[in-house]
This record gives C-alpha cells, sequence and structure tokens, in this order.
C-alpha cells in the first residue's frame, strides 16, 4: 500500500490486476485500484475534482480530470474517510497512476490540493 499526506488528507493506495477483464494478445490490461480517503484534520472537507496522470510503460502517457469520484462528490467529517474502487486499462502490463484531488473545506469554503501518490500497476508475473 502506498500512502501520503497532504494538508491532513491522508491517502492511501492499492493496486490489483484484473486477468478476468484483461486480454494481453489484444494488448488490453485492467487493473483495479481501490483508494482510501482519511480526513486527519479538525474540518469538513469534500472532495470536488480528480486528476490523474497514467503512464503506460510503452511511452504513451494520458491526463483524465473530472468532477468528483465515481460519480460522487463526498464530503469527509473529521476523523472519517471515504473509500472506493475504480480501473485504469493499459495497453500493456506495466505502468503507474498519480494525481491530485481538489478538495474544498466547508468551514470557510478554502480550496486546497491534495497529493494522490504515484502507485505501479504491474501484472504479477512481471514480478517473477
Amino acid at each position: 500500500m502506498i500512502t501520503q499526506i497532504t494538508e491532513g488528507v491522508k491517502i492511501s493506495v492499492e493496486t490489483l490486476y484484473q486477468p478476468e477483464y484483461s486480454n494481453p494478445a489484444n494488448d488490453h490490461y485492467m487493473f483495479a485500484y481501490k483508494i482510501n480517503i482519511e480526513n486527519l484534520t479538525e474540518y469538513s472537507v469534500q472532495l470536488m475534482r480528480r486528476r490523474w496522470f497514467i503512464f503506460d510503460s510503452n511511452g504513451t502517457h494520458r491526463e483524465v480530470e473530472g468532477e468528483g469520484v465515481v460519480g460522487l462528490q463526498p464530503v469527509i467529517e473529521p476523523g472519517s474517510s471515504h473509500e472506493y474502487v475504480s480501473g485504469c486499462n493499459l495497453k500493456t502490463d506495466m505502468g503507474s497512476m498519480k494525481g491530485s484531488y481538489a478538495m474544498k473545506r466547508l468551514a470557510d469554503q478554502e480550496e486546497f490540493e491534495v497529493s494522490i501518490p504515484e502507485f505501479a500497476m504491474i501484472a504479477p508475473y512481471k514480478m517473477n
């Protein structure tokens, strides 16, 4: 698990290769990632937007951004967390992702950015 704290918000990431949704013969590799967002501050925060930088080991770079995560803009109370699972497809069996969340502190409507640490997506057979 990869973990990073920015502005009092802790991001933890786990990844899992999805062989049942992958088709290596057609250069399609699917990975799931589970993210836990924990609010270590004294204020309620809301996740407004996400921005991803995706690197595929064939040299391809993609950028993805949009509102919320998996259709939600969750409010995370102090001491609480929000967890979700999403996925990423690559054309190779190795790559990585990193990014950021645009968050809003509800007490004063102040917006701030939280880093999502870079995490690897590697098919298990590459680890041998």
